[in-house]
């Protein structure tokens, strides 16, 4: 069961960035360009949060555009951020909700920008679904390490050898 209570807590993939949230605003995902290119995926998933802290390390930037600014792990390159330059520190920040421990607590509520929505995006979720694997594939799975930060706050960064469960 997700979280209900704050603080909603997330970080990078390597776990240099962690950070709080005290409060979660509306949940989207941003079809344009912009957001493609950002994240490499067909859409940018984003919560409006308030109350953001830094609890390990912090964001480096990358200047999208002439307003926007987007907040990424310099260690492991995970996209953390949309945010306007210029904005009161104490105004909310997007943050992407794949970042999140649990995302399941910002679901999207909506869809921005269509204008540059991918013209497949509406028919994914009738792909057919892989349901047969190749010889050895869930041996190879069993056998990966995660380098992975794990989705919960540890005491130290860098980790020692791999992570506990």
């Amino acid at each position: 069961m997700p979280p209900s209570e704050a603080p909603f807590t997330g970080g990078c993939q390597c776990g240099a960035v962690r950070f709080a949230v005290g409060r979660l605003g509306r949940g989207s995902i941003c079809h344009c360009r912009m957001c493609q290119k950002a994240f490499g995926a067909f859409f940018g998933p984003l919560v409006t949060s308030f109350d953001v802290t830094w609890t390990r390390g912090g964001p480096r930037y990358f200047e999208s555009s002439d307003k926007i600014k987007r907040g990424f792990c310099a260690e492991c390159g995970t996209p953390l951020t949309y945010e306007e330059i210029g904005r009161p520190p104490d105004q909310q920040v997007e943050i992407a909700i794949g970042a999140f421990d649990d995302p399941t607590v910002a679901a999207p509520v909506i869809q921005v920008n269509l204008a540059d929505k991918l013209p497949f995006f509406d028919g994914l979720a009738a792909l057919p679904v892989r349901t047969e694997y190749s010889a050895g594939w869930h041996e190879f799975m069993a056998s990966l390490v995660s380098h992975q930060h794990p989705d919960h706050d540890t005491a130290e960064w860098p980790p020692k050898q791999g992570f506990p469960a």
